[in-house]
């Protein structure tokens, strides 16, 4: 496997599955039963008991469709019904648990009006409220005279006590009827807390005993539970500590899915390193024509990633890299290296970027350099069509073409190449992992190196690319300018937009940026449609808009005559984050900053500060601020680290959030959080190394347990890969 191995499995949700494995021998696609021990738990959630086909859409939507699922949505709260005051000490705002006598009842005057159950103990009196209640099964619950212990959340009303809707109304002679610890589950719209409980009880009772996976000695350093008591004490928490990510039983089991991702890494890694790659090595004399190239020196980091790479190349094996670097740190260049590094060998290259306009940008870059030396190029996309296109690809077959930079086209069935041997994929989170597959397989055991512009957080790089190599970029080359980053309140939003009258007048381009592409009754925000509205009674013409629900080729027209200068302001949504290039574009003004995560405004940031010219950002918020929301601000004006702000993010935001739609393409963990845990993933991984290195087939006794592991957290294609041979 190539690229994040959390992306990489197809996997079916029946007892057999089955999929093509990237990096085994094309036969290697079997279809493999999972172990029948397992079979249980990857039943759908409808074959427990209670469950059926309406309730079990809202259950998924919650946890997920199978058992298994319900196992790992551990409680994220706890409620404790073992306090019984009462009546005169009992206090409002807090959960209860009553013994009480039933004095009365009055209905409501209609169905509308609430019905009320007075109620009493020695101290005073309660009244139990319900709404659209029915008489007939309220006298029957709590019948008059009767003695009931009632259980939920007290209120205060015209200075007495009340109890709307009771959680629990049971008979003291029957106090198993109320548990008195509640685990709080994640829940759905239409899906109640007892419903949701009672499914998880009957899955982790469904749990079997499995043979033990982890290190017996590491086991009891940490003095962990084996798996099955792990999951009981997680999910039958008995005071507010037992919810903690750092409890025992929660650690083992965040540990086990970590080593399962950790060990289906290593399994992919050395795999790969044992099948033959292609050996690429030239002499070194275009490399030094592209060097002069270049109108500037290489940075020392540049020089260090081109060796680690160049070596890649140069060995037997197939290199497959990851090559990270922050905002402006000259990755164009390194890859234009590499590139030729291939070139020497004989063989073609393939640069692949999301967007036409990234495509057409990335040549206006290369092309000067190339032509330098007299390397052929062309660039590709879906805008090619009939005669030019088939000129392209007849070219492309045969080898006139030394460089190609392309879109997604580049993988279409009729694009053949005279001998692909580098694939280069930039912003590789842009594109799913078979499309990077599909272009990869075009040569015969090519060379791959990928570019992201998203400094990664150790962590993150150790789950989503444990099984590539990585180089950093960390410094950045001389000239480039400092970001001049300012806090600005939005009720200063006429200075700011006088700022940006004055950048107009001289030449300079503005970038606005809000989080919302339209206005919503949900959110308070400003969108880019209302905002370009305004800007455009003060600029005119010269304001265009750019949002991710334009079509693709009316998106890359406003961001061309952006770049060509038609345009003197542009407003977006975040679909700039990456890859534009304006040198021209000075000021960039982010609304609402409060609502954008550290690694994402960093990453914004970086669209200007590209030329000669000074450049500011200036971060547009609504107080009062959080605490988090105040630290990531302050932290983005006083760094441009790249690499600290994504560690810093991390830290502030924890790995949940992190890993949503800003950071698509890592793996969510469902009993792992990797912004706590990050010492079990440090330990999974070594502990996965000395696993392979040891028994790389898995076919000890621990070994065997692996699999099961692996199976348990959907690691499928993981035993493909040790089956496929």
């Amino acid at each position: 496997m190539f690229e994040s191995y959390g992306q990489v499995a197809e996997k079916g949700k029946s007892g057999v599955q089955s999929s093509a494995l990237p990096g085994a021998a094309p036969s290697a696609t079997l279809a493999l039963m999972r172990p029948e021990i397992l079979f249980s738990l990857f039943a759908p959630v409808t074959s427990l008991p209670g469950v059926g086909p309406k309730l079990a859409t809202l259950v998924e939507k919650a946890a997920g469709p199978h058992v298994v699922d319900l196992l790992w949505a551990t409680p994220a709260g706890l409620i404790d019904r073992r306090k019984r005051p009462t009546l005169a000490e009992a206090a409002p705002g807090e959960i209860a648990t009553l013994d009480l006598t039933v004095d009365a009842h009055h209905p409501g005057a209609s169905r509308t009006k609430p019905y009320r159950v007075i109620a009493s103990d020695p101290t005073g009196f309660i009244t139990l409220i319900f709404f659209h209640a029915r008489a007939d099964y309220l006298k029957k619950t709590l019948p008059e005279g009767a003695r009931r212990i009632v259980s939920g959340k007290l209120e205060s009303y015209a200075g007495g006590l009340q109890m709307p809707h009771p959680d629990y109304i049971a008979d003291p002679d029957k106090p198993e009827d109320m548990p008195l610890l509640e685990p709080v589950y994640p829940l759905t719209a239409g899906l109640t807390a007892k419903v949701m409980r009672k499914a998880v009880a009957a899955a982790v009772d469904r749990a079997p005993e499995l043979p033990e996976w982890q290190d017996p000695a590491y086991r009891a350093r940490q003095a962990w539970p084996d798996w099955k008591t792990a999951l009981a004490n997680a999910h039958n928490p008995e005071a507010q500590s037992d919810l903690s990510a750092m409890t025992p039983a929660r650690q083992r089991l965040a540990y086990d899915e970590l080593l399962a991702n950790q060990l289906a890494l290593a399994l992919v890694r050395a795999r790969r390193k044992a099948r033959p790659g292609r050996a690429l090595s030239g002499d070194g004399a275009l490399r030094a024509k592209g060097l002069s190239a270049l109108p500037f020196p290489l940075t020392g980091a540049q020089d260090a990633a081109l060796k680690e790479i160049y070596g890649d190349m140069a060995a037997a094996s197939r290199m497959v890299r990851l090559l990270q670097g922050d905002v402006g740190s000259g990755k164009t260049a390194v890859a234009f290296l590499a590139a030729l590094a291939a070139i020497e060998a004989g063989v073609q290259v393939a640069l692949m970027v999301p967007t036409e306009i990234l495509a057409r940008q990335h040549m206006e870059t290369l092309a000067p350099w190339c032509a330098a030396i007299g390397i052929s190029t062309d660039v590709f996309t879906g805008r090619d069509k009939g005669p030019v296109r088939t000129e392209k690809l007849d070219r492309l077959a045969g080898g006139a073409v030394n460089l190609i930079v392309g879109t997604h086209a580049l993988f279409q069935d009729d694009v053949a190449f005279s001998d692909l041997g580098l694939v280069i994929v930039d912003e590789q989170h842009r594109f799913g992992v078979h499309q990077r597959l599909a272009l990869a397989e075009k040569g015969a055991r090519a060379d791959m190196l990928v570019m992201t512009a998203t400094p990664i957080p150790r962590t993150l790089t150790l789950t989503a690319y444990g099984d590539m190599e990585v180089s950093k970029l960390t410094e950045k080359p001389p000239g480039r300018q400092p970001v001049d980053t300012r806090t600005v309140a939005l009720g200063r939003l006429g200075d700011v937009v006088d700022a940006v009258g004055r950048a107009i007048r001289k030449g300079e381009q503005v970038y606005w940026v809000c989080p919302l592409v339209e206005e919503s009754d949900v959110m308070d925000l400003t969108s880019a449609e209302d905002r370009s509205a305004h800007l455009k009674t003060m600029f005119g013409d010269k304001v265009g808009l750019a949002h991710g629900r334009m079509s693709a080729a009316d998106k890359d027209a406003v961001m061309e005559r952006f770049n060509a200068g038609d345009l003197s302001v542009l407003v977006a949504t975040t679909v700039i984050e990456v890859g534009v290039n304006v040198p021209n574009a000075t000021v960039i003004v982010i609304e609402h900053a409060e609502r954008f995560g550290l690694a994402q405004l960093h990453q914004l940031r970086g669209r200007v500060g590209r030329g000669e010219k000074k450049s500011v950002c200036l971060l547009l918020y609504k107080g009062p601020l959080g605490e988090t929301a105040k630290a990531r601000l302050n932290a983005l004006r006083q760094s441009e680290d790249g690499f600290f702000l994504a560690e810093e993010d991390l830290r502030l935001r924890g790995s949940g959030e992190l890993l949503g739609a800003q950071q698509s393409g890592f793996p969510i963990f469902k009993t792992a959080d990797i912004a706590v845990h990050g010492e079990l993933l440090a330990a999974a991984r070594d502990d996965a190394a000395l696993i392979v290195s040891r028994d790389a087939e898995l076919k000890t006794e621990r070994g065997a347990a692996l699999r099961l592991l692996l199976y348990l957290f959907e690691r499928d294609d993981a035993i493909k890969l040790l089956r496929s041979g």
